[in-house]
């Protein structure tokens, strides 16, 4: 497993824990993003919450229990294809032979420029608008942050549940990014406000948000909403740029996997990939940097278990 955040780390239980040797390397250490999160409020079984980086700690302890194997801080600088193995190429010149490789390298999301924004990320700033974050939500106004088609279904979807939608746009035209069928709806919803050419000054509260300071860029002229909850869709970049061009991507970086790449010429087999599997045989791909996926812990804990299943496949399909 390259990558010891949720995806990798939930591979790491199930295939020690079913008796695959298995090796995971991270750049940095286990958790990923979500070690960083002050509270995760919507994870299943943790009805007050855990802190991300308890969530991971429990997470490496557990599959070291079962026999898996990290390498902390270990970078990865390459992918070797073409030979009887995927071999793993690390910046230090050292090099690890694999029968399978899980990628579960994540996403670097795009931030808000704002100071001090790290405290509220999970405590009201939210890089997701679904019900979970819903329900982890107070109060009854909501601030969007962002101007693609993300931003305005985040929009849409609030404004259904919320008294007040802000959705603040560095620019001055919805048009430029997003579809029109989703900028007529912003326009015409009673309960979504448009603010262009804004950004946000400063995020205000004590351990929770409770408001939010805006200043419009063209007049610097200043306001607070009384929002306790910022959605950010701003974008975000798939840590993808270390692999090679056998392994299929979109434009901006994502990993395609199953029937994204069926279709792909650089598909060799006959059979169809496996769900989570590249346009590589045996090398897989879980969580964030994966094209098509659910960005939320659970979804990466999921897809990283699901993954396993599909290297037991694989490797039955080299035995037959």
């Amino acid at each position: 497993m390259v990558g010891a955040g949720p995806a990798g780390l939930a591979a790491a239980v199930y295939g020690s824990s079913e008796g695959l040797s298995t090796l995971v390397l991270d750049s940095f250490g286990p958790g990923g993003q979500a070690g960083a999160s002050m509270k995760i409020e919507n994870y299943l079984g943790f009805p007050t919450g855990i802190t991300g980086a308890e969530l991971m700690s429990r997470a490496l302890l557990q599959a070291q229990k079962f026999g898996a194997e990290f390498s902390t801080p270990s970078a990865v600088a390459g992918l070797e294809l073409g030979g009887p193995r995927p071999i793993v190429r690390l910046d230090d010149g050292e090099r690890v032979e694999a029968r399978c490789v899980l990628i579960a390298t994540g996403a670097d999301y795009h931030k808000l420029d704002v100071p001090g924004y790290e405290r509220f990320e999970g405590m009201g700033v939210y890089y997701a608008a679904t019900p979970m974050e819903l329900a982890s939500g107070r109060g009854d106004e909501a601030v969007v942050v962002g101007g693609g088609n993300s931003a305005g279904q985040a929009a849409v979807f609030l404004a259904q549940h919320l008294k007040r939608v802000w959705v603040i746009l560095r620019g001055g035209d919805l048009h430029k990014s997003m579809s029109s069928y989703l900028v007529e709806r912003l326009q015409t919803a009673d309960n979504i406000e448009v603010l262009t050419h804004t950004q946000i000054h400063e995020l205000l509260g004590d351990g929770l948000l409770e408001a939010v300071e805006i200043e419009n860029t063209q007049t610097g002229a200043r306001r607070t909403l009384a929002a306790a909850a910022i959605f950010s869709f701003i974008g975000a970049v798939p840590r993808t740029g270390w692999l090679p061009a056998e392994i299929e991507t979109d434009a901006k970086g994502f990993i395609c996997t199953g029937r994204a790449v069926l279709d792909s010429a650089r598909w060799p087999l006959d059979r169809e990939p496996f769900p989570l599997e590249s346009s590589y045989p045996g090398v897989f791909a879980a969580g964030d940097v994966r094209l098509g996926s659910v960005k939320r812990c659970a979804a990466g804990v999921g897809e990283g278990s699901m993954a396993v299943a599909f290297v037991h496949q694989y490797l039955d399909s080299l035995a037959n």
